[in-house]
């Protein structure tokens, strides 16, 4: 059975950073796409980065720049360091795992910053 799990969520002022981590479990994900999505209250659920299994990397316009995405293939795990944070990154972040043709999420890390 597949579980994915988020850590590294809190609360930081605007201009702070924060690392999310997310670990996947019950199989070897090496050739999985995996991301880290987010919910703002009251918004829908956005991409805001992804990383391929080759390493291929997008970011939603948002936060290039400000945030970075990696993983660890060995671990089964996927990073993403956020610097510069502002307001609006305000959100519960979830991390999702695509494989073989489903979509495995977390169940969220809430991030607050304030101003």
């Amino acid at each position: 059975q597949v579980h994915v799990v988020e850590s590294g969520g809190g609360s930081v002022q605007a201009g702070g950073s924060l690392r999310l981590s997310c670990a996947a479990s019950g199989s070897d994900f090496a050739g999985t796409a995996m991301g880290w999505y987010r919910q703002a209250p009251g918004k829908q659920r956005e991409l805001v980065a992804r990383i391929t299994s080759g390493g291929g990397t997008n970011y939603a316009d948002s936060v290039k720049g400000r945030f970075t995405i990696s993983r660890d293939n060995g671990k089964n795990t996927v990073s993403l360091q956020m610097k510069s944070l502002k307001p609006e990154d305000t959100a519960v972040y979830y991390c999702k795992l695509e494989y073989w043709g489903m979509d495995y999420w977390g169940k969220g890390t809430l991030v607050t910053v304030s101003s």
